[in-house]
């Protein structure tokens, strides 16, 4: 035992001898660091100490440098540098992290290596910063937005973190572009040889400080892959990057040895051209200061099909196309890029200008637990369908991956887009009854009239018997599209998530379909929701209980104006129905 001791404490202080420490880093210092500059060949640069800065960030310090050597006197500091190592006398000092933009020189700040080394340590869950809603349509306001120092009027920020897009359309990456920028990435356009990886795992001895990596977050038909540098490597254990991709903790994201192809000199920021070669192993921390990640590890991937059919107009052949890909699965990133995916689907397929209606069916199934999760619904207009399409797929997921994390593992999502080349729309026009007033046991007509383009009208009919016992007063009929019903009944789902699981994914297939029109009849008193279920016009002695009670306790009950006495959904012939209209009918004794 006393043997096993010494040799752990002889292993520690060889360890820790080939580390440089902050404490003896002093200006003029001279050093080298490594990166690729091109192909998979490692390049020694210079550095040149000129200082520490103190407490930069919350307990965290960053040597300032400046760079030199190889082609930095013409690019400064490259995109994709992010976690090239420094050592002095031979010792691993850090990983360069932050630089200034419009510089004229190649100054760089040090990650110090004993903060990229507390990356690596088991840590508590990070409180999300927000929850995804369900009217979300930026699905980035999850995310700490990338933090700066400011000297001298310039900003000291993170180096941006080149975003590779592979069969994505420009106007789709220019979309989300001012989300990501706004994350510290630098979104790149049709600049990857990305897509389809070798199969199986690369050899560890290929991976070496210095080398240039990509954690690819979607692989496929498309592809998206955030590339960085390699800091230091402990045996199966990779450091690298110097700073966060998200900073969502805890995580599975692969990655794979990239091949530089070119250096793009710039006048904000250059940046390293590069494409994935090989799978290697997968990060498992995303910090503020650094990922680390496991050699030899196989992430798990969720399968994600969507096809986009075009329905042709008479004369017309019919077309589309379909997407396979590989997505990682993880709370904040997944629902994100699924609303690329979408979004990009849509638009490499489908005219993005003139009126048009897109249909979006499909579902997403989870290892276990809930029934899958349905996504139907239909968007008409003449632009912006591929976002609102995107949004239909991906708003749910967020909102249910966020609200249950630990409960909700992904396993498949299959999304299929029907594409029509006209607008497929009705306005609620009119709602009318039979009789203005009526009597318990008594039958009720209500009459919808639904008017579409070029004089299109569709007339719906329901009816309803009042109940014995029924008590005199207004009876309001409402005939609504699915977003103003679904808003009445689930007001209290808005900022709060149902508790389980079961009861969340239950509660988003529940939402009503937009291509129906919805009847609700109701009347002007107290309704209470206690744990998902309704309780409509409860006695008065209960309506006093549920009254006090306030989230959280043991129960929590919500309060909504309105009591639902019955509702009636009318087809709207697969077309998409907006629009509301209310009437008032008075029951008599």
């Amino acid at each position: 035992m006393r043997f096993l001791i010494g040799l752990a404490a002889v292993v520690s202080v060889a360890a820790q001898a080939s580390f440089f420490p902050l404490a003896q880093v002093q200006p003029g210092m001279k050093g080298v660091g490594r990166t690729v500059f091109s192909g998979e060949r490692i390049e020694e640069f210079g550095v040149e100490i000129l200082g520490v800065l103190e407490n930069a960030g919350p307990r965290q310090s960053l040597i300032l440098a400046r760079l030199s050597g190889g082609p930095l006197a013409n690019t400064g500091v490259l995109q994709g540098m992010s976690g090239s190592p420094v050592y002095i006398d031979g010792r691993l000092l850090g990983a360069v992290a932050m630089a200034f933009s419009y510089s004229k020189e190649p100054i760089a700040a040090i990650r110090p290596i004993e903060d990229l080394l507390r990356a690596g340590r088991p840590a508590q869950p990070r409180p999300l910063r927000a929850r995804a809603r369900l009217d979300d349509s930026d699905l980035t306001r999850v995310f700490e937005p990338v933090q700066a120092i400011y000297a001298g009027g310039a900003r000291l920020t993170d180096i941006a973190t080149p975003m590779s897009f592979g069969g994505f359309t420009r106007s789709t990456v220019e979309r989300f572009a001012p989300q990501l920028r706004a994350l510290g990435f630098e979104p790149q356009q049709g600049l990857t040889g990305g897509g389809r990886l070798k199969p199986g795992l690369g050899k560890p001895s290929e991976i070496q400080p210095g080398s240039m990596i990509s954690i690819q977050l979607l692989s496929g038909d498309m592809s998206v892959g955030a590339d960085g540098t390699v800091t230091h490597v402990e045996g199966n254990r990779v450091y690298a990057f110097g700073h966060r991709l998200l900073s969502i903790g805890t995580t599975d994201l692969p990655f794979a040895r990239s091949e530089v192809l070119a250096l793009v000199p710039n006048l904000s920021t250059s940046f390293k051209i590069s494409a994935p070669r090989q799978w290697m192993g997968t990060i498992l921390e995303d910090r503020a200061t650094g990922v680390v990640g496991e050699l030899g590890r196989q992430a798990r991937l969720v399968p994600v099909k969507i096809s986009v059919r075009h329905t042709p107009q008479q004369g017309e052949s019919r077309a589309g196309a379909a997407y396979e890909m590989q997505m990682v699965d993880d709370p904040l990133l997944s629902p994100l890029l699924l609303q690329m995916a979408v979004s990009n689907a849509v638009e490499a397929t489908e005219r993005t200008l003139g009126g048009a209606t897109l249909r979006v069916r499909g579902r997403i199934e989870f290892m276990q637990g809930p029934s899958p999760l349905r996504i139907e619904n239909s968007y008409s207009g003449d632009s912006s369908l591929a976002s609102r399409a995107s949004q239909a797929a991906a708003a749910p997921l967020a909102y249910a991956m966020q609200n249950a994390s630990e409960q909700l593992r992904l396993k498949d999502v299959q999304l299929e887009i029907e594409a029509y080349e006209e607008r497929r729309e009705l306005q609620v026009a009119q709602v009318w009854t039979s009789r203005r007033e009526v009597r318990p046991a008594e039958e009720l007509e209500i009459v919808v009239v639904l008017a579409g383009p070029n004089g299109t009208e569709l007339t719906r009919k329901a009816r309803h018997r009042v109940p014995v016992g029924a008590r005199p007063g207004l009876l309001y009929v409402t005939a609504a599209d699915a977003s103003t019903a679904n808003t009445a009944e689930y007001r209290q789902y808005l900022d709060t998530a149902p508790r389980s699981a079961t009861q969340l994914v239950g509660f988003l297939n529940g939402l009503r379909n937009n291509t129906s029109v919805y009847l609700r009849l109701w009347r002007p008193e107290a309704n209470y929701t206690v744990g998902g279920m309704n309780l409509p016009s409860p006695p008065p002695s209960v309506g006093q209980i549920l009254g006090r009670l306030e989230p959280p306790g043991t129960v929590q009950a919500t309060a909504l104006q309105g009591a639902k006495v019955a509702e009636y959904e009318l087809d709207g012939a697969g077309m998409v129905v907006s629009g509301s209209k209310t009437v008032a009918v008075e029951i008599r004794e």
